[in-house]
């Protein structure tokens, strides 16, 4: 990977990241983000400075789990990124100080190539579109504007704040700030819309000479009846106000109206010289979103924020929506407090034990700590752990135990034993009968059987405390089966 541009690497390291920012100073009643309004976006009673902590922290602790596998950004098997995309919500409502301080510990743990997209997202509205000038001298290379419509008609049906006339006037000031790319978002098959005003809105765009345009179908799920809006789901639940103006939105749509808009809205595009490139977007030459490209050629990317998604290059894995309890799992004093003071000292007791020499195998050790971590959910310590051993051990058992594991077969009768142990200790209520004691005592011995409990206690309590970290783990990340 060179440059700025979206290249081949290796698995695993993210091309890419994208930051979801979910405060909005109203809700939209189709929007399906994670979305976040009211007094916690604005006001004495604002939530915003908690969040920037909890996202800082949260980039922090996705770096170094990609500096312990792959070494500091910028080596050979560390490009730094070439997007960052900063989404939401409206990441516009932001102090620019708040975006530079984002963009900059970015670029400080991931590396930003030379010539990298930097992204922002942005309501057109005077009181929405934000410190257009300060985002420029943060960092940001793009903006895009949640234009939706150019009919102040379907703006209002859309329960949208701006007119048509602020979206003109935020390309304006966009290019006056010093912001090289200006993108649009636009919308169709909306209530009301006629395939006449459709096309009024698309000349107006191109009337603006944005640099790239994306229009979407306006898509009306119900997360709730997908399942999606649980305490670890990536949606928020929908608003009563919501689900009515839907059931009311959905009767008016049409589907052959939909492809009739999209073919419009296409030769409109392609004959002004923005060809397509992606299945909803148009760009002048040049002017494609690297990010979105990113995407669509299944390159590995880093998310942060609640609700975020990330994928990387094998495996999708979403942080929890629910703002407040991503906050604090990643609140260091909340986290603390939730770790019992055990842990420092299974940490030292541990300690002491490898310094005097372990009894047991080192690959029956590896295969113990994956066991346990996969049992609390935490597919992050499997992989994490097997690079930290490869590399301070100067040794593969870990990461051959990672192959062994992933396999599920080749365990001698020791190892069985031993997982067994760790599956009975690793229930919420550890249960060991005496049967079960008297084996391990004669399969380990008295040191033996020590250290095992003790590696499973340490590695039991250390995997959820990266579960209270928000390192992808049960109740704050999924990861789909």
């Amino acid at each position: 990977m060179t440059g700025g541009g979206v290249g081949p690497g290796p698995v695993h390291v993210p091309a890419a990241l994208y930051a979801h920012v979910p405060f909005c100073r109203s809700l939209c009643p189709y929007c399906d983000f994670v979305v976040v309004a009211g007094a916690a976006a604005a006001g004495p009673r604002s939530r915003v400075g908690a969040f920037l902590a909890a996202l800082l922290r949260e980039i922090d602790l996705r770096a170094a789990a990609l500096d312990a596998a792959h070494g500091p950004p910028g080596g050979q098997l560390r490009p730094p990124l070439a997007t960052l995309y900063v989404g939401g919500g409206t990441p516009s409502l932001l102090p620019a100080d708040a975006v530079a301080e984002l963009v900059e510990r970015v670029r400080a743990r991931f590396g930003l190539a030379d010539g990298a997209e930097v992204t922002l997202e942005a309501n057109p509205g005077p009181d929405d579109r934000g410190d257009l000038a300060g985002f420029a001298r943060a960092g940001v290379t793009r903006v895009s504007l949640g234009a939706q419509s150019l009919d102040d008609a379907a703006l209002r049906a859309l329960g949208r704040r701006h007119r048509a006339a602020d979206v003109a006037d935020a390309v304006l000031a966009a290019r006056a700030a010093g912001i090289g790319q200006v993108s649009l978002d636009l919308l169709y098959d909306v209530p009301g819309q006629r395939l006449a005003s459709w096309a009024e809105t698309v000349e107006a765009a191109l009337d603006m000479a944005p640099d790239h345009v994306s229009c979407y179908a306006l898509t009306l799920d119900d997360p709730d009846a997908e399942g999606l809006t649980g305490p670890t789901g990536d949606h928020l639940p929908t608003t009563a106000g919501a689900r009515r103006w839907r059931e009311g939105a959905r009767a008016a749509q049409d589907e052959d109206r939909a492809a009739a808009a999209y073919a419009l809205a296409d030769a409109a595009f392609e004959g002004a010289g923005m060809p397509w490139y992606e299945l909803s977007n148009w760009a002048r030459p040049g002017a494609e979103s690297r990010h979105n490209l990113a995407y669509w050629e299944r390159r590995p990317y880093e998310a942060v924020g609640p609700g975020a998604h990330a994928f990387d290059g094998a495996r999708r894995r979403w942080n929890a929506a629910r703002l407040e309890a991503w906050v604090e799992a990643l609140t260091p004093a909340r986290v603390w407090a939730r770790v019992p003071a055990l842990y420092g000292a299974l940490a030292g007791f541990y300690a002491a034990l490898e310094r005097r020499g372990s009894p047991l195998p080192p690959m029956l050790r590896s295969l113990v700590q994956i066991r346990v971590s996969q049992l609390n959910h935490c597919d992050f310590c499997i992989d994490l752990n097997a690079a930290i051993a490869a590399e301070r051990a100067g040794s593969m058992d870990k990461a051959l135990a990672v192959e062994r594991w992933r396999g599920h077969g080749g365990f001698d009768a020791a190892e069985r034993l031993a997982l067994e142990y760790a599956e009975a200790m690793t229930q919420s209520a550890p249960a060991v009968d005496d049967a079960l004691a008297a084996r391990l005592r004669e399969q380990f011995g008295e040191p033996g059987l020590i250290e095992l409990t003790a590696l499973i206690a340490f590695q039991n309590l250390s995997a959820r405390f990266n579960a209270a970290l928000a390192i992808p783990s049960q109740g704050l990340c999924r990861v789909p089966d």
